[in-house]
């Protein structure tokens, strides 16, 4: 990994791309989500703060787990602009994520247990598929064509 020396306060994006392993192409597109931002010089060229490193670092981390870029920003957006996110900072976002994290593993546990069920079958019924009709919802309600009548109306 390439040492960038401490009086070096800023960054090109090679650098930082370099030092975080992610691609040029995928810090550009934090850019335009907000995720990161930089400066430009009189030859129009980016300039990232060191602590875009720190960030894109929260950034991957926060993907690998499967948050959202979106809820990423968010996250971000609560920090000061200058400051990184800390070790405090990861443990207060985690938790409040924890819980989406954990029905989303729910949901991929019951497609993996469903989903042998429905290869063997084919069929993807409205009436009796796991996949199409979750917890049977539309039997719950009433059964057969009467679904389709009210639809329309």
């Amino acid at each position: 990994m390439p040492q960038i020396p401490e009086n070096v306060h800023e960054l090109t994006v090679g650098q930082l791309s370099a030092r975080s392993g992610a691609a040029v192409s995928a810090l550009h597109f934090y850019e335009s989500k907000g995720l990161i931002s930089s400066r430009r010089t009189s030859g129009n060229q980016r300039r990232y703060s060191r602590d875009a490193l720190r960030r894109v670092a929260f950034v991957r981390a926060a993907q690998r787990v499967g948050i959202p870029l979106a809820t990423i920003r968010e996250a971000l957006a609560e920090l000061p602009e200058e400051r990184t996110p800390t070790r405090e900072d990861w443990a207060r976002l985690s938790d409040a994520w924890r819980s989406e994290l954990e029905e989303r593993i729910k949901q991929l546990n019951r497609l993996r247990d469903h989903l042998a069920d429905c290869i063997g079958c084919g069929c993807l019924s409205l009436e009796s598929c796991v996949l199409s009709n979750p917890d049977d919802e539309f039997g719950q309600r009433r059964v057969g064509s009467r679904l389709l009548v009210e639809r329309g109306r």
